[in-house]
């Protein structure tokens, strides 16, 4: 029987160390694949309900300011059911559905995007804290075919399986290739426009 010297121990105990590099490398794939998938797991759509929900934009003119209201749009929301954190947030819409209480004011505004039935949207990428607590999302807008990235504070609550979400964010019109809005040479339309939106839906 062959004896084993202990010289020879430093290079049998050598001789494992790929079998155990490959052993570490599958339980580190085991373990990304286990959180990628209960992720997915914990990622639900949440059902909006647009009968309770409202997406609305606040604009200031000489002399007065307005709101328009948007009619109707298509949101898809998805999230953690249980901390409410979001996965995703798209919101499309037309400005034809964007009323702001005066027909003739909404005809122009339609002139004003291009004419026919201009588009908008939103895409969320990512959420995050500040040092006060405050959550903020920030995504992709797209109006009058010009994309740009904004980021806002928002707020999300639960209430059985009912989730409120709300935000408030800030727009220049202008950064988006539109011209400043004049009527009659003595009143203008503040640039800076304020979107709010209340979204509500259920798990």
């Amino acid at each position: 029987m062959q004896t084993i010297h202990k010289s020879m121990i430093p290079v049998l105990r050598e001789k494992k160390h790929p079998l155990a590099g490959n052993a570490m490398k599958k339980s580190i794939g085991l373990a990304i694949c286990g959180l990628v998938l209960g992720a997915a797991a914990h990622a639900e759509t949440l059902k909006v309900d647009k009968t309770r929900s409202r997406i609305q934009v606040d604009a200031k003119a000489t002399g007065h300011s307005f709101t328009g209201t948007l009619g109707d749009f298509t949101a898809k929301v998805s999230g953690d059911a249980s901390s409410l954190a979001p996965t995703g947030f798209s919101l499309n819409w037309t400005f034809d559905h964007l009323k702001t209480g005066k027909e003739d004011r909404d005809d122009e505004m339609i002139k004003w995007l291009g004419g026919g039935k201009p588009a908008g949207s939103f895409r969320f990428t990512k959420s995050w804290k500040d040092a006060g607590g405050r959550t903020f999302a920030m995504g992709e807008i797209t109006i009058h075919g010009i994309r740009k990235t904004i980021s806002f504070p928002y707020t999300a609550k639960k209430d059985g399986r009912w989730v409120t979400i709300d935000g408030t964010a800030s727009l220049n019109y202008e950064d988006f290739s539109l011209p400043i809005v004049r009527a009659m040479a003595v009143m203008t339309v503040d640039p800076q426009l304020t979107v709010r939106f209340h979204v509500v839906g259920k798990y």
